[in-house]
């Protein structure tokens, strides 16, 4: 290792649940890991989520270990603000040149909090999904790791305002730290970098960014979740009173030619799941969900059964058309024809909630493109490129854990190889 580059056996790119998984086992075995995550923070989407499956757990419970085990371990070497800017294959090895974009805190931070009280500017706070607001220096939520302020120089005033590196005892402050870039040479690169919901801006016909209480399943998960936007309060966005009764739009966006033409395959089980938070919280509230095809593959289908004898919950089939505004109150109308029956039915409820589906983002990185097949998804190359978790295919968290595991045994096949 120098300065500008490191030598390592194993790269791994995307800090998530997959990313996380391949660089812990990978380490255990004995080789050295380079472990990249372009947010400040590791956990990726599981870290957003209220529970998960199977044990609907909060997600500190699973990463809360693996973050121990993770930071303990002398053989990983963790890199936040990270992004690949390119990558080339070199006899048998892989050189990855990476953009380290600067955090303005170092290690000497405490997180006592002295910055974030005189900070005077504001942010839209992407962890929940712009549902609420931090200042401009922030920690992205309550457990994350690494445990230190970030600073957002797209609102801060940097030297111009200086009130956090006056009030800072620790100098834990650098608002002119600069970009820096790096080369990683490793005989090996596991690709987890993971999904986006789909934008919900583009199904114009389902209200979202029209209405207010029009939300996705994701932003659903931070209403629900203890540190999120409401405490845990499922409110409705425009009045802030709680719901009576909601609707889920199964499909959202999914299985269509015109947007993602494959099948997600958690989202039904994903509404489902959040129909429980809402009935816990509010148990006289109606649940409409509207769907084309259930899908509950496995030990799921004994969830969906005990969901089904909830009498507050009606299930609907059929693609919804539309959603809209009723003008005789401020309550929105979901349209959608029963395919069962023929009928056109119309729910009148308080918050829709559209089940978007998983978009991988490997498609923006610069990787071969004949290695990503036409719906964006990463196909591994056979030798030391190697793709787990969602970028792969959609999954569950428990898949996405199992195929992190058997990425690092290709990995050790290819490294131990060479």
């Amino acid at each position: 290792m120098t300065e500008n580059s490191i030598s390592s056996d194993l790269l791994v790119v995307g800090g998530g649940i997959a990313g996380i998984t391949a660089a812990i086992e990978a380490a255990e075995t004995g080789l050295n890991v380079v472990l990249i995550e372009k947010n400040p923070y590791i956990g990726g989407k599981v870290a957003q989520f209220n529970q998960y499956f199977p044990k609907l757990c909060p997600p500190s419970c699973g990463l809360e270990i693996n973050i121990r085990r993770l930071r303990t371990n002398p053989l990983i070497k963790l890199f936040t603000l990270a992004e690949i800017k390119s990558v080339s294959e070199q006899s048998g090895s892989y050189n990855a040149t990476l953009k380290l974009k600067p955090r303005y805190v170092n290690n000497q931070c405490t997180v006592c909090n002295d910055c974030v009280k005189v900070c005077p500017e504001k942010r839209k706070n992407e962890f929940n999904y712009l549902m609420d607001e931090t200042t401009s220096i922030y920690i992205p939520y309550e457990n994350a790791y690494p445990q230190k302020y970030v600073i957002d120089m797209n609102t801060c005033k940097g030297t111009s305002c200086n009130k956090c590196v006056e009030v800072c005892k620790y100098n834990a402050i650098d608002l002119n730290e600069k970009e820096k870039e790096i080369v990683v040479e490793a005989k090996s690169v596991i690709w987890a970098t993971g999904w986006e919901p789909y934008d919900a801006n583009k199904l114009d016909i389902l209200g979202f960014g029209k209405y207010p209480d029009v939300i996705t399943n994701v932003m659903m998960e931070r209403l629900a979740a203890t540190d999120g936007p409401t405490q845990g309060q499922i409110l409705r966005p425009s009045t802030k009173q709680e719901v009576k009764s909601v609707a889920f739009v199964q499909c959202a966006g999914s299985r269509d030619n015109d947007h993602l033409q494959y099948c997600s395959s958690i989202c039904c089980m994903a509404s489902l799941k959040q129909s429980q938070y809402i009935r816990e919280q509010h148990p006289d509230a109606e649940i409409h969900l509207h769907y084309i095809d259930l899908r509950s593959y496995g030990l799921f289908e004994d969830f969906y059964n005990k969901i089904q004898k909830d009498e507050k919950v009606h299930f609907h089939r059929g693609k919804v058309a539309k959603v809209f505004q009723d003008t005789s109150s401020d309550k929105l109308i979901v349209e959608a024809e029963n395919t069962l029956t023929g009928d056109l039915i119309q729910n009148s409820v308080e918050l829709v909630v559209l089940a978007t589906g998983m978009e991988p983002t490997v498609k923006n990185l610069p990787v071969d493109k004949e290695l990503i097949d036409a719906s964006g998804f990463f196909k591994s190359n056979g030798d030391g490129m190697i793709s787990c978790g969602v970028n792969s295919k959609p999954k569950d968290v428990a898949g996405v854990v199992q195929e992190a595991t058997g990425s690092v045994l290709k990995a050790i096949q290819k490294i131990k190889g060479n």
